[in-house]
């Protein structure tokens, strides 16, 4: 036997485990870290879904940074607007309160009627024309029959304010950080669009004159603002934001993904309208997709507090941390793992005794009977 031989075969190393299809769609539940066929599948996954080039001159937008972008503009634009509502009630209340004050004041004085406070002896005429002269110079000519008082002033600001209220929930958020830009057709726009999104067909970047909206002009590169591009799958949004950043856009993003990705991970409270059959994946969004009737979109800008909840749910769960999935994974592994043994453990027992069971009635039935 030579010593140069080595122990074992190198082929042993190339050598590959074959497959069963059967259980090709089994997976592992413990999570054990990065691996090289998680890394290939994070690629499949980006190469489906996404269109990465090399050459790209705009950024990139996560649709889970937009949704946290988005709830972060809707709390605190309802913060702002709480805090204007009680500022102006409290004015509101203020102003009541004076002029009823000033009106008890007033009708005293100009009826000259002796029948007032016990302490108004002790107060001047000086005094009293300058308290009279410091209040609204309306009341005393209503007093005096110049004028009319109109009773129904604050009911008529209470009119207004009801029907102004639901005009300003139809308008964009005020100072919004992002301008959404919808790079489709009109028709598919009007099928299914994210909400709060602006209709900027491609077709309007080869136009000589104004190929701009107000809004785009507005928000280019804006100080603590950005313009967010998206389509289906890239296709149209790519190109559109290649041409705006050789253009001089700087704050141009590109939502990543767009509808497909959206339809993915946020199908309820993103959008609205329905979405098209083309970022459906699944069989069984597809089937719901079939059997529910499409519904036109809604050209509306902000979103309701339901649809916020449903965003925020989603959200939280995508951004689980994996960690704990694989805790949980590993306590119901131990715990399946316990229980088999504490099962198989409770079997032996009882076959033992079904065992002693069945040796001690042999033994009675060979005995004879007495």
């Amino acid at each position: 036997m030579s010593l140069n031989r080595g122990i074992g075969s190198g082929q042993y190393m190339t050598k590959k485990i074959p497959k069963n299809r059967k259980f090709q769609h089994v997976k592992s539940r413990l999570d054990t870290g990065c691996s090289l066929s998680k890394y290939l599948e994070k690629l499949e996954e980006i190469n489906k879904n996404y269109r990465y080039r090399k050459d790209e001159i705009f950024k990139r937008l996560k649709v889970t940074t937009f949704a946290q972008l988005v709830l972060q503009v809707a709390s605190v634009s309802d913060l702002n607007e709480s805090e204007i509502d009680g500022e102006s009630r409290g004015s509101e209340d203020r102003l009541s309160v004076v002029s009823d004050a000033d009106l008890e004041c007033l009708s005293e004085h100009a009826n000259g009627s002796p029948q007032a406070s016990p302490h108004s002896g002790l107060v001047d005429a000086g005094d009293t024309r300058d308290i009279c002269s410091s209040t609204r110079s309306t009341l005393l000519s209503v007093i005096n029959g110049m004028g009319e008082l109109n009773m129904d002033r604050n009911h008529q600001k209470t009119e207004k304010e009801s029907v102004s209220r639901p005009e300003l929930a139809d308008r964009p958020y005020p100072d919004c950080p992002y301008l959404l830009l919808d790079v489709r057709d009109r028709d598919q726009y009007d099928c299914c669009h994210i909400i709060s999104a602006h209709r900027f067909p491609i077709a309007m970047l080869s136009q000589t004159m104004n190929p701009y909206t107000k809004e785009v002009l507005e928000y280019k590169n804006t100080a603590g603002k950005i313009i967010i591009m998206y389509d289906e799958d890239e296709r149209m949004a790519s190109q559109a934001a290649t041409v705006m950043c050789q253009r001089g856009f700087e704050n141009l993003f590109l939502l990543s993904g767009g509808l497909k990705v959206i339809a993915q991970r946020f199908p309820e409270g993103m959008t609205t309208g329905s979405i098209p059959t083309s970022c459906l994946s699944s069989p069984t969004s597809l089937r719901a997709k079939r059997s529910s009737v499409s519904l036109p979109a809604e050209k509306r800008w902000r979103f309701t507090p339901d649809e916020l909840t449903k965003i925020q749910e989603q959200l939280e769960e995508i951004l689980i941390p994996s960690n704990s999935n694989s805790c949980m994974s590993s306590r119901a592994s131990s715990s399946s793992s316990s229980s088999s043994t504490s099962k198989a453990s409770s079997a032996r027992s009882r076959q033992s005794s079904s065992a002693s069971g069945t040796d001690s009635s042999r033994g009675q039935s060979s005995r004879p009977w007495k």
